[in-house]
């Protein structure tokens, strides 16, 4: 394996080093845009009557690449985009038109597109092709905004602060935008050029059109980006950003209240022009949203999204190599407690985060930096003997620091390749972890073809046993343009790989095969905007022993119709036997044989008023002596009452009968059922926004599962089948492995957006749980229990500030004459002067 892992690393090096030395081909025109100085910044009112717009030049002549390539608007539908800067800002000024009875214009939350019209500014301040700002204005006069490559596609979890004003006129609609220096990244340049690129959705039909033309069929969307020349001189602010907050929360359970009031601070600070450190001092996640919570009945542990902003937000060189999953910080305690038999043991279910640092950056030569810091303090469980009620506390995660190192070059407008480096230590006996890994993602100069490697190793020191260092492997090349693609791809890990400590694998010891080949059109034929269908085969052993564990091909198909409803198919087969060697938690494999799964959905025009999203599928076994059989239907209606109120529900439904799986385990082997299972899950989302500072929003879920087995149980032979000769039964194994479990969280949160940056955050929640055996009660029957229990009640209220440092410094700043009549009033605005819809 060492020698498998120095042969990727020589390849993806050398394969870098080859391609660098071409560079990439880009398409043979790019429009320019000259932008102007301006004398008096314009007012961001959505009135394009300033002075500084009077002799801009303007973008127009914009075209489609989406569903058609190269078409142009009707001139009554024309975008005509002006542009002028300061020293503070870079300003926009756009005119959209359009028959305003036909712009749709829905209120949404920030970053939520829904049924909007857009406009959209990328800025390029290094002109790399690769490294984008995007700032996106609604119709509705919401923003939304992100940073993008190719790695990572658009990551609208970053969040800048910035000025937008849209206005709605008899022929079309008006966009007027102030983007501070603060919220790009560039250095000190005296005559810089920048990569710009427009945007503009029309959501009726939608279309997209840029002002550069967009090539779909090949290449990133970067490369297509025109130019932006004529600035001069303009200096990189102090980005310093203050976001001081204040939460206060109440907290009833059982009878049982409890208050709390925090204060803490968030921190940007731009270390030099090009790199930025985020730090949360004295964290507060306290209104980071509810898990789905799910009843896990698989070998493999249950996994969640990150809603915790901080680490969410400016992540995108720490996701490389996939070692870095944010919920292992701050996550359940890692200690594990040995318990005689009469304790029992009340375990903290997450970790405090004490702080948390992020410096990240890129220079304009591509170079990219980034350094993640992240301290936990010591967790403690407490431990009652039920016998005498004596009490004792034990560390189950001490004092623990997470890092994470990651170096990227970038090159050829399309091509990176990393090293990255996580580490975990914890204080004491606790086991500590560092893992490492390279990776390269490259195409050719002509944007036809895609390299993408992984070489990663890793290691866990486990203080009193032997320290095990593993190893992974992901090779993968294919075509990447054109209607017909394909690729092929192999991924490999020992049985000592293990990043779980601050990453995320499921499993390991694998070493995999697959093949992939689809067709796809760019422009419409004839009922269809555009289809894809693609096939693929996968190809699954073990990496030690060197044994085949399984096959599976599939094909799928999805298409846009012209009406702008959408469906698709799928297909899977696993044919002939199956091993599985996860299922029975002890190394031995369990076989199953030929299942068959497949479906479609459909989802209607989310233009319209009342729309809905449809989706079943279902799976069967062709095995000697079994009779599985599922489905899975999901059903989501969903009701846009007005341009401000939408409300979506949700019901999914989820039957298997005679599936087979681990249920216990008894005298140390484990046992299997033959089991039926009823999932049910239903919610309720619904948003009312009163205009794009203020919203209301309601999330309820209610899930309910039953896992019913027959009475006789199986125990695993060493030939992979099961037998019931052992005698286990459900009724003379002690435990019943019979299951009924239910959840119910409601959410009402209120945002208001009271300066920018700035929000005060209203969050009412309450929770209910129930796990227990009787797994043939009805649905009402479990709901009623599920209510006998106690209900947890929570009400936060949080306040977060916005400072920028150079407001601050304008405040008290000495005025000139000329700084006191007119241009003081919108070129010298103290921080937090906000501009609302006319």
């Amino acid at each position: 394996m060492n020698l498998r892992s120095i042969l990727l690393l020589l390849f993806i090096c050398f394969s870098s080093i080859a391609i660098s030395q071409d560079e990439v081909i880009l398409p043979e025109e790019k429009k320019s845009l000259n932008i102007n100085r301006a004398e008096q910044a314009p007012k961001i009112d959505g009135v394009l009557d300033d002075v500084a717009w009077q002799n801009a030049e303007i973008a127009t002549n914009f075209i489609s690449f989406r569903p058609e390539i190269g078409d142009k608007r009707p001139p009554e539908e024309r975008t005509e985009v002006k542009m002028t800067y300061d020293n503070q800002a870079i300003y926009i000024g756009a005119y959209l038109y359009d028959d305003p009875t036909k712009i749709m214009k829905q209120l949404t939350s920030r970053d939520n597109f829904g049924q909007n019209d857009f406009f959209g500014i990328v800025i390029n301040p290094n002109n790399d092709a690769q490294n984008d700002t995007q700032f996106f204005i609604f119709s509705s006069g919401q923003q939304a905004d992100a940073i993008a490559n190719p790695t990572i596609g658009e990551d609208f979890g970053w969040n800048a602060v910035w000025e937008s004003s849209v206005k709605i006129v008899d022929d079309g609609w008006i966009v007027e935008v102030k983007i501070p220096y603060r919220a790009l990244r560039f250095t000190d340049q005296e005559e810089p050029t920048w990569g710009l690129q427009f945007h503009r959705q029309f959501r009726r039909e939608r279309s997209q059109y840029t002002w550069n033309p967009i090539d779909p069929t090949k290449g990133n969307i970067g490369i297509y980006h025109g130019e932006l020349t004529g600035l001069k001189n303009i200096k990189p602010p102090v980005r310093l950003n203050l976001y001081p907050f204040s939460t206060g929360i109440i907290n009833d359970f059982d009878g049982e209240t409890d208050t709390d009031l925090t204060f803490g601070m968030d921190v940007k600070y731009g270390i030099t022009d090009n790199f930025t450190l985020d730090a949360t001092l004295v964290p507060d996640f306290s209104q980071a949203g509810f898990d789905n919570v799910t009843l896990n009945l698989g070998p493999f542990e249950q996994t969640f999204s990150e809603q915790r902003q901080f680490f969410t937000e400016g992540v995108e060189l720490f996701s490389k190599g996939n070692l870095f999953f944010s919920r292992r910080v701050g996550n359940r305690p890692s200690g594990r407690l040995n318990l005689s038999d009469d304790e029992v043991a009340n375990v903290p279910s997450e970790v405090k985060v004490l702080n948390a640092i992020k410096i990240s950056g890129r220079t304009k030569e591509g170079f990219g930096i980034g350094i993640f810091n992240a301290i936990t303090e010591k967790t403690e469980a407490t431990i009652t003997n039920t016998t005498t009620n004596e009490k004792r506390n034990e560390v189950v995660e001490p004092f623990a620091n997470y890092n994470i190192l990651v170096v990227d070059q970038q090159f050829n407008g399309n091509s990176s390749i990393s090293l990255i480096n996580t580490n975990v230590l914890r204080e004491g006996s606790f086991r500590d972890a560092n893992a490492t890994a390279l990776v390269t993602s490259i195409q050719n100069k002509r944007n036809t073809y895609r390299i993408i490697g992984e070489a990663k190793m890793s290691n866990v020191n486990r203080q009193f046993d032997d320290n095990e260092t593993g190893y992974s492997t992901f090779f993968f090349i294919g075509k990447a343009h054109g209607n017909f693609r394909y690729s092929f791809d192999h991924s490999f890990a020992d049985t000592k790989f293990d990043i779980n400590d601050l990453g995320l694998i499921f499993r390991n010891n694998y070493n995999n095969f697959g093949a992939d080949v689809s067709y796809r059109i760019f422009e419409p034929q004839g009922n269809l905007n555009n289809y894809r269908i693609s096939a693929y085969i996968n190809y699954k052993n073990l990496a030690n022993p060197g044994t085949f564990t399984g096959i599976n091909f599939g094909a799928n198909y999805n298409a846009q119709t012209k009406a702008l409803n959408n469906y698709g198919f799928n297909m899977n087969v696993e044919p002939g036997k199956q091993y599985d060697y996860f299922e029975s938690r002890d190394g031995r494999f369990f076989i199953y044989e030929d299942i068959v799964s497949g479906g479609g959905y459909y989802s209607s025009n989310y233009n319209k008023k009342f729309a809905y999203d449809i989706n079943a599928n279902i799976f069967k076994i062709f095995e000697d002596g079994r009779d599985l059989f599922g489905y899975n239907l999901n059903l989501s209606p969903r009701f846009r009452f007005n341009d401000k109120f939408q409300v979506v529900y949700s019901m999914n439904l989820n039957m298997s009968n005679g599936s087979r799986g681990y249920a216990t385990r008894v005298d140390n082997q484990p046992i299997f059922g033959e089991r039926n299972r009823k999932r049910l899950t239903n919610s309720i989302s619904a948003n009312y926004t009163f205009n794009p500072f203020n919203s209301l929003a309601l999330t309820f879920r209610h899930y309910w599962d039953t896992v019913n087995y027959d009475d006789e149980l199986f125990t695993l032979l060493d030939n992979g089948r099961l037998t019931t000769e052992s005698g286990y039964t459900v009724d003379n194994i002690g435990n019943s492995p019979n299951i009924n479990f239910s959840t119910w969280n409601i959410d009402l949160s209120y945002s208001w957006q009271f300066a920018p940056g700035s929000f005060l955050t209203a969050l009412y929640r309450n929770q209910l749980f129930n796990f227990d055996t009787m797994s043939e009660d009805s649905y009402s029957e479990s709901l009623n229990t599920l209510f006998d229990q106690p209900m947890q009640h929570t009400l936060s209220v949080r306040v977060q500030y916005f400072i920028d440092f150079n407001g601050i410094k304008s405040v008290f700043k000495k005025k000139t004459p000329a700084q006191t009549g007119q241009a003081s009033r919108f070129n010298n605005r103290p921080f937090n002067t906000f501009n609302t819809l006319p």
